[in-house]
């Protein structure tokens, strides 16, 4: 039990009244595997932005790549997008976030409609981590604040509305440590702890609870605080893990990652990548997850590429659908 008046504040202004250890996982909406990529409308999150020539001022994707990149996933046999909207989009509630020709939300709503078209399921992805929140401009520099907060929970609330009550919402919430903002040479650090970190975070999943969808997070705040992650992260939450080599090895922090979240019953899509030279991480990654995570607890996977929907990255990103679709396949044989 959480007993800290701040947690049970923040708790109450995020929509949940009770302790994190009784908000109960939603139930299971499908038999199917879940195979999905992810895809950036925004490319306003990563560390690592000054390699990608900084901060984006202007809605880059372009649509023969967009249009190709969901087809292909269709071709394959995957049945989810998760879509990176950061500033890509005009909010209703806060088109001041938005970068130069977003998106309206009628346009994503076409765009959605397509995507359900071809089979898929798409997610929505707002990460919130302060090490990947340029995409909230103004509002990156006051986190933790009450005008904070009720930007969160309008965006929250619109984007759920845009996509007709997704089934999952993924907050994001990685890589927020010093360590990461330092090395990458960040001239404006903000990093939560402690009970503030958690305090925010139970806005955040009870906004998302609260209108309807199930919050889902990157894990690697348990690489760091496992004692932490153990006492507070609620099981409604599901957990994407994330390793990105192709060594699978358990005395790999990464890796062991995978068989301490199963051991204490959570939910899990592990997610590998093709970013780099590692076209084997996505198969590595479902080859030892099938194997080690209870079938009922492994919801699915997920491929990511990191890469912006510009043509530059266009073999690397249908390169990285087609390893999915290969990893698929050797699930459905080894599962007959």
């Amino acid at each position: 039990m959480i007993k800290p008046d701040n947690y049970t504040r923040q708790m109450k202004t995020g929509g949940i009244s009770s302790t994190p250890d009784l908000v109960q996982p939603q139930s299971k909406a499908a038999d199917d595997k879940i195979w999905a990529g992810l895809l950036h409308l925004s490319f306003n999150f990563a560390l690592g932005i000054a390699n990608f020539g900084g901060i984006r001022t202007e809605f880059e994707p372009k649509e023969l790549l967009w249009n190709d990149a969901i087809a292909k996933m269709a071709k394959v046999g995957m049945n989810m997008v998760v879509l990176d909207l950061g500033d890509a989009i005009r909010y209703d509630s806060h088109p001041e976030i938005a970068v130069r020709n977003a998106w309206t939300p009628e346009r994503l709503r076409e765009e959605l409609g397509k995507i359900r078209k071809l089979g898929l399921e798409p997610i929505p992805l707002l990460n919130f981590s302060t090490g990947h929140d340029a995409w909230l401009g103004k509002y990156a520099r006051m986190v933790s604040t009450e005008s904070y907060y009720t930007v969160c929970k309008d965006l929250i609330q619109e984007v759920i509305d845009i996509f007709n009550v997704p089934r999952f919402f993924h907050l994001g919430m990685d890589e927020e440590t010093a360590q990461n903002q330092l090395s990458v040479g960040f001239e404006h650090i903000i990093v939560r702890q402690k009970e503030l970190w958690w305090g925010d975070f139970y806005t955040l999943i009870g906004e998302v609870l609260k209108n309807g969808s199930r919050p889902w997070v990157w894990s690697d705040y348990y690489w760091h605080n496992p004692e932490f992650f153990l006492k507070y992260m609620p099981k409604s939450v599901i957990q994407s893990n994330w390793y990105y080599d192709e060594r699978f090895e358990e005395k790999i922090k990464e890796v062991k990652t995978y068989l301490d979240i199963e051991r204490y019953g959570y939910d899990q899509i592990p997610t590998g990548s093709y970013h780099e030279n590692n076209a084997k991480s996505i198969l590595g990654t479902v080859q030892f997850c099938e194997k080690n995570i209870e079938d009922s607890r492994l919801l699915g996977f997920l491929q990511t590429f990191w890469k912006p929907i510009t043509e530059e990255y266009r073999e690397r990103i249908l390169k990285g659908i087609e390893l999915t679709g290969e990893a698929k396949k050797w699930y459905d044989i080894n599962h007959k």
